[in-house]
C-alpha cells in the first residue's frame, strides 16, 4: 500500500499528460493502466498506427500518381505489407517508450494492472490498495457495437483489427464515415483494396465542417 496525493485511472493522451502534469506541480502521482504499454488507444491501436499507417501509404500513392508530373520517372514501388506493419509498430514503440521515459523523469509511479475503486480515497490494482487524495478517471472508450453483428476480429473487426489485418483484403466495406472509418478506408483503397463506405447519415464526417465533408 502508498499513500499518493493523486491516482489517475488510464494512461492514454487525458490521463497521462494529467499525471505528468499533476507530478511537476509537485503532486506525488500514480497513474494505473493494465496495458503492456502506456498510451492509452491513441498510441497502441488508435491515432498513433493509423496515422503511421496513412503516411506509409501517401507515399505509396504519390509514387504511383504524382511523381510522373514531377519528373520522377521509374518502376512504381511494390508493397510489403509485414514491413509495413513493423514500421507502424516500430512508431508505436518509440512514442510509448516516449512516455514511459516521462514518467520516470517526473517521478509518476506506473501502477500495472487493472483498477477498481474499493472505497472513497481508494483505488486497487492486483492485490494491493493504495490511498489517494483525489482520483482522475480517464478510462477511455470502447468501440460500439450493431446488434446482431459479432465482431470476432478476423472478418468482422473494429478498428483496431483493421490496422492488423494479416494480408491486404480485395474487398472492404467500412460502416462509418467518420474519420476513424475515413482513414482505415483511405489506407486499404491506396494499397488497391476495393472499398465501400457505408453512412446512415446524409454526408461523410458528420458533425464535421461541410467543406470538409464535400472535399
Amino acid at each position: 500500500m502508498a499513500d499518493y496525493d493523486l491516482i489517475v485511472i488510464g494512461a492514454g493522451p487525458g490521463g497521462y499528460v494529467c499525471a505528468i502534469r499533476a507530478a511537476q506541480l509537485g503532486l506525488k502521482v500514480a497513474c494505473v493502466e493494465g496495458r503492456e504499454t502506456l498510451g492509452g488507444t491513441c498510441l497502441n491501436v488508435g491515432c498513433i498506427p493509423s496515422k503511421a499507417l496513412l503516411h506509409a501509404t501517401h507515399q505509396l500513392h504519390e509514387a504511383e500518381e504524382n511523381f510522373a508530373k514531377m519528373g520522377l520517372t521509374g518502376k512504381a514501388p511494390s508493397v510489403d505489407w509485414k514491413a509495413m506493419q513493423a514500421y507502424k509498430d516500430d512508431v508505436i514503440a518509440q512514442n510509448t517508450k516516449g512516455i514511459e521515459f516521462l514518467f520516470k523523469k517526473n517521478k509518476v509511479d506506473w501502477l500495472k494492472g487493472w483498477a477498481t475503486i474499493p472505497a472513497p480515497g481508494q483505488v486497487t490494482v492486483g492485490e494491493e490498495t493504495h490511498n489517494a487524495k483525489h482520483i482522475v478517471i480517464a478510462t477511455g472508450s470502447d468501440s460500439s457495437t450493431i446488434p446482431g453483428v459479432e465482431i470476432d476480429e478476423v472478418q468482422v473487426v473494429t478498428s483496431t483489427g483493421a490496422l492488423e489485418l494479416p494480408k491486404i483484403p480485395k474487398k472492404l466495406v467500412v460502416i462509418g464515415g467518420g474519420v476513424i472509418g475515413l482513414e482505415m478506408g483511405s489506407v486499404y483503397a491506396r494499397l488497391g483494396t476495393q472499398v465501400t463506405v457505408v453512412e446512415y447519415l446524409d454526408r461523410l464526417i458528420p458533425g464535421s465542417d461541410g467543406e470538409v465533408a464535400k472535399t
